[in-house]
């Protein structure tokens, strides 16, 4: 058996640009004429390699920060929808009614929301503040507490003012 020649500067530089053209250990090892071995201890040396598992683990971490990133976006969806239908509150509401012996189409705006639709504002706000809190909880546990407070605020004061029955 010969001697092993030393590995070249040139060569690891090789190594490291194969590598993240996505060649895989056999093919880079057949490009540089060297044996599989050889260039695993290169990549070793160069903090590369050429595991499956630590790809796999990198697509799943890109998967979970963009996951994050559209819970987030959908969080301000929720709330941008809980703050407009709060906002429905005490503004002048449209009816509409069809039938009647004429059967025919009639409308009505009332200066508010009835009692019951706002029942059923206030549970699709709360609703939907729940869930967006739910997607991307505060980061201080200590301001759950003072955000859950608010909210019993908010919605005691629209009890209040607007009925619960």
């Amino acid at each position: 058996m010969g001697k092993a020649r030393p590995v070249t500067d040139e060569e690891r530089q090789r190594v490291r640009e194969l590598h993240a053209e996505g060649k895989g250990r056999n093919e880079i090892a057949e490009i540089l004429g060297r044996g599989g071995r050889t260039i695993s201890t290169i990549a070793k040396d160069l903090g590369i390699s050429f595991s499956r598992a630590a790809e796999v683990r990198q697509a799943t971490e890109i998967r979970q920060a963009d996951l994050a990133e559209r819970r987030a976006a959908f969080a301000i969806r929720l709330q941008d929808i809980a703050e407009r239908e709060a906002s429905k509150m005490d503004k002048p509401h449209l009816y509409w009614d069809w039938g009647g012996k004429e059967h025919d189409f009639d409308t009505h705006l009332a200066p508010e929301p009835t009692p019951a639709d706002k029942r059923a504002l206030m549970a699709t706000v709360a609703t939907a503040v729940d869930r967006s809190l739910k997607l991307v909880p505060p980061k201080d546990e200590d301001s759950t507490g003072e955000v859950g407070s608010l909210l019993t605020n908010l919605f005691d004061k629209l009890r209040d003012r607007h009925g619960d029955g």
